[in-house]
């Protein structure tokens, strides 16, 4: 059974930092973008961040470039989330999210991503 597993949320003050981590387990996906999505109550899940199955490219939303960075691990089958300079509009369910497919490149498509974490809550206080 294939299972995405995030960490790290919580509640942190207006310009503060957390560290999302998501472990898959049950299948690799070393071959494969993966990426991090959030999602407001009554909102439509949005892109975040995603990162290609090399490291070799990334992506950002506007609204985190230059705050949030991307990055993963291979050998443990992790993709990690560094939010910097928080602010109360990142209040949000995080989702990790994986693509089953080999590609070379990520997308922000939510469509394209077959497998999903169950969520972590990030508040932040203004």
């Amino acid at each position: 059974q294939v299972q995405l597993v995030e960490s790290g949320g919580g509640l942190v003050q207006a310009g503060g930092s957390l560290r999302l981590s998501c472990a898959a387990s049950g299948r690799t996906f070393n071959s494969s973008p993966m990426g991090w999505f959030r999602q407001t109550p009554g909102k439509e899940r949005e892109f975040v961040a995603a990162i290609n199955w090399n490291s070799g490219s990334t992506g950002y939303a506007d609204s985190v470039k230059g705050r949030f960075t991307i990055s993963r691990d291979n050998a443990k089958n992790t993709v990690y989330l560094q939010m910097n300079s928080l602010k109360p509009e990142d209040s949000a369910v995080y989702y990790c999210a994986a693509d089953s497919r080999w590609r070379s490149t990520w997308s922000s498509n939510v469509y394209e991503y077959d497998y999903w974490g169950q969520g972590t809550q990030v508040t932040v206080s203004s």
